[in-house]
This record gives structure tokens, sequence and C-alpha cells, in this order.
């Protein structure tokens, strides 16, 4: 609920370029927006009124970068004193082309603006977009989709986000399609809206579509003009359990990133793939061995790295090519030269070639599928087995009771490697049945996967665009100060999952929590 549905219909004969332009969230973190201001040279903050809050808390804001008020009819907010409103900029702006002398020097290499990446892992990093390589997105995915300005997008993520921002309306003003825009996801009124305003395109990311499958089934699931979905995410039970509930819905399940300098799309809807790479000599991007428990990438006696076979997981590579020209397989980076060579690996298969590090872990079958294994960091290392985070989270999904269920992993005093944790967030009216849960997990797992900790949170930790945030709960990990969810621990003798407390640990072989 809460949505205001607002009808946007591009003409791109009347779009100019006014140059670049930062477009940012305020967040929690003061350190983290003085940061973003500095680094990306922005000399315009457009403020939301549902941020004047939080921009209140950052101080010596307003004194270094001009602020446009941007009222909310949502959020009964005040202006703040000393910035202006953006109205009267609005009212006396003309709808004409500007002047072509405001974009004579910008080129297809031109930055059109920075997009932070979602900051899953740590502080979001402004990723240069220049106007090629934004173009080329929306024309690129016009052309596969097969979009008309019959069609009409759907856009419920946030636009300062390359999902939405880069991917969902480059292809609309390279379609001609008109958006329909919302604040926010809602489950509750996704198909509601989608009859409505007549959608054909949705863009998805993350856990979308589980809670689309959670809704209570209706009479009409099937009565809608939703013709396709893109995005990422899109794990193999919840594809199915969607087309089966929802009909003949096109999934093109893909993967990519903000700043990717490669990308791969599922066109032939191989249910869990992330697309295929049948010639890789048409491709930039390899799957080479790497070493998990040592945190490291496999090398041959010759000091390069190596190709996965069939089966085995390995990191996502991209080949870094600069071809006057052409935007394919260029990395455009960060502001920060310093993050830029970070992303950046060298000397990977001969002397001097440079490489983009994408930091997800994949395998391919021996059809050249492939699929999404874990994020590098987040699969973990214990009782001398790797586990995947991706494959435990896939394996409990069958826990109907749940809404949402995030894995990962948490340090034990005195014992090597991480265990495994579950922070599960509940659907409306369920409680947790531990003994059920250790089951599902029992039968679906082997014994070394199995998560000792079961969290039960109100929420999940979520970023602006659906994607599960770790960092914060690993830092908690079992700790019992300023824990106010319910915390389980395994009992493998009584088969079930128990209340946490120093006995139930001790049975468990694990000692109190150390910071």
């Amino acid at each position: 609920g809460g949505m205001d549905p607002v009808l946007v219909d591009p003409n791109p004969a009347e779009i100019g370029v006014a140059g670049t332009v930062l477009k940012a969230a305020l967040n929690d973190d003061r350190v983290a927006v003085q940061r973003d201001v500095d680094e990306t040279g922005a000399t315009i903050l457009f403020l939301g009124g549902e941020c004047e809050a939080r921009y209140a808390t950052v101080p010596g804001l307003a004194a270094k970068i001009t602020t446009l008020y941007i009222a909310d009819g949502n959020f009964e907010t005040v202006k703040p004193r000393n910035i202006e409103s953006i109205g009267g900029y609005l009212e006396n702006a003309s709808t004409d082309n500007p002047p072509t002398v405001l974009r004579a020097a910008v080129v297809g290499e031109t930055a059109v603006f920075y997009a932070f990446t979602s900051g899953t892992t740590g502080l979001p990093k402004a990723a240069i977009i220049s106007h090629m390589r934004w173009l080329g997105v929306g024309d690129g995915w016009a052309a596969v989709l097969g979009m008309t300005s019959e069609d009409v997008l759907y856009c419920v993520l946030p636009l300062f986000h390359g999902a939405a921002g880069m991917s969902l309306v480059s292809n609309a003003l390279a379609s001609r399609a008109p958006i329909i825009v919302c604040r926010h996801f809602s489950a509750s009124t996704f198909w509601s809206d989608v009859r409505q305003y007549g959608v054909t395109t949705v863009q998805y990311v993350g856990e979308m579509c589980r809670y689309l499958v959670n809704l209570p089934p209706t009479e009409n699931d099937r009565d809608h003009p939703l013709k396709r979905m893109t995005g990422a995410g899109m794990t193999a039970e919840v594809w199915s359990s969607f087309v089966d509930r929802f009909g003949d819905v096109d999934i093109i399940e893909g993967w990519g990133a903000t700043e990717a300098n490669c990308n791969m799309m599922n066109l032939d809807g191989v249910r869990g793939a992330v697309g295929r790479v049948p010639f890789k000599d048409l491709s930039n991007a390899r799957l080479v061995k790497y070493d998990i428990e040592n945190a490291c990438h496999v090398r041959s006696a010759d000091g390069y790295l190596i190709e996965c076979e069939a089966g085995e997981v390995g990191e996502l590579l991209g080949m870094i090519l600069n071809i006057p020209g052409v935007g394919a397989g260029r990395f455009e980076g960060y502001v920060s030269a310093e993050e830029t060579e970070k992303k950046i690996l060298r000397n990977v298969f001969a002397e001097g070639d440079a490489w983009f590090r994408s930091g997800d872990l994949f395998t391919r079958d021996a059809e050249d599928y492939f699929y999404f294994s874990d994020r590098i960091g987040d699969t973990y290392r214990w009782k001398s087995e790797n586990v995947s985070t991706t494959e435990v989270t896939e394996a409990l999904e069958a826990y109907g009771a749940a809404e949402m269920i995030n894995v990962y992993g948490v340090s034990i005093p005195g014992q090597e490697g991480r265990a495994g944790m579950a922070a599960i967030e509940m659907k409306p009216g369920e409680a947790f049945a531990p003994a059920a849960f250790y089951q599902l997990a029992a039968d679906n797992l082997p014994s070394y996967a199995v998560p000792l900790f079961v969290r039960i949170r109100p929420r999940s930790d979520l970023t602006a665009t659906f994607k599960l945030r770790k960092v914060d709960l690993q830092l908690a990990g079992y700790s019992p100060d300023n824990m106010t969810d319910p915390l389980f621990v395994l009992d493998r003798e009584l088969e079930t999952y128990v209340l946490s407390s120093d006995a139930a640990l001790e049975r468990l072989g694990v000692g109190p929590f150390i910071a």
C-alpha cells in the first residue's frame, strides 16, 4: 500500500543533455553522505521531502552543496530553512531542447551520471556510466525483448540504482514505451497496478518474485496483461512457482552489475540459469578456478589462471577491451581510481592482459549454461567443507512458513571457519516450528551445512533493491547482548532447534560469543 503510480511517457525528441548529475539516496551513514558529495564533486543535491529528517542529521551539508527541495505529498515534512524549492525552477523551465552548445563537448565516453553500487558488503561505490553505455543498454534490451511503444513498463525500483535508472529507463527511451513509476514495491498491490495500467514488462531484482508467489492465491491470478519479466536473482523453485501460478510470462533471468564489462541473459527459459555462452570466443567472459578456502585464484605452473571445467565453481571475469569506437568490453570503473584498480586482475592468461573481477562465483554445465553459486565472501567454510549460502537457502525454500531466509556464516571462538546461521522472516500469522525446520534442513542438506543457529527477524535486512544484507548480521553473530530477536540453536540429539542458552550452546560444543 501507499503507492501512487505516475505515468511517465518519454519523448526522446525533447530530451536534452544537462550535464552530469549525482543521483543518490541519503542514508543513515553520515560519513558515507559526506564522502559521496566530496568524491563525485556534485554541486547540486535534489532533496525529496521523505529524506528531510536524514538530511538534517548530516552537519555542514547545507553549506557544502546547493540543495533544491522537492515537496512530497505523501510525507508531512517542512522544507529545511535556507534551501530553495524546485517548484519555481520547474514553472519557468522551457520545454524546448536546450541549446546545442551545452552538449557540444559531449561524446559517447562522457559520463552521463554516477550510479552507486548496492553496498551489500560495504559502502556503495560511485560507478561511472557513460552516454555510450547507457544508450547501448537500452538499444540492446529493446531489441532482445521486441519492445515497442505499445508496451508499458512498471518501475518499482529506485531510480538511483542501475537496474531502474540504467536498464529500465534506457529501455523505455529506446522503445518509446511509457513507464509506470511507483514509490516502492508492494506485493499486495502489484497485480492490481499491472491490470489497471496495462503493464506488459516488469524488471525484477532479488526477492520481489518470492513475495509475489507467497501471496494467497486468487481466482484471477492469470488474468493480467504481463508478458515478460527481466532481472536477476530468481531461483529455479520461485521461477517454477511463478509461471505455474501466474501463467505464460517470459522470464528473462540474467547476470550483470552496475559497473560490469560483461553480462549474460537466459533467453531460452532454462530455469535457474543466468545465461549461456555456447561460443566463448565470441564473449569476453571467462570462468576461472577459485580456491574458496584460501581466498585466492588457482594458478598453473606458469603462474596463469585456469579456466573451470563443467561442474567446477569459479569466479567470473570479463576481459577489459578498449577498442576505439566500440563500447563492448570496456570497464569504465569508479570515480575513485583506487577502487577501480581493486576490481582489475592483471596477467590472467597472458602477460599484460587485464580483466574485470565480478566477485561472483558460478558453475557451468556441459551445455555451457551458467548458474550463480554465491558471492565471494558469502561462501563460508565449516568442518573442512565449503558451504554456499545460496545452495543452503535454496534447500530451505520449501519451508512454507518463511517469507524470507537469509543464510550467512558467523565466527565461533576457538574454531576454524564460520558456522551457518539462518535469519528468518516469518509470514504474517506464522510461528517458527523448530522441529519441522530441523527435519527439512536435515533431509535436504549434508550435516555440515545444516545451520547451527536460527534467528527470527521481524523483517529481512534488504537493500533498496531487495538484495539481502548480511554484514551487520555477521558482526552480531550469536551475541546475547542487545539481541531482541528470538535465537535458536541446533540440538542434534533432540532433532530440533532450542532457544539459545549457555546449556544449549555447551551441548552444541560452542562457547559464548566473543565480539
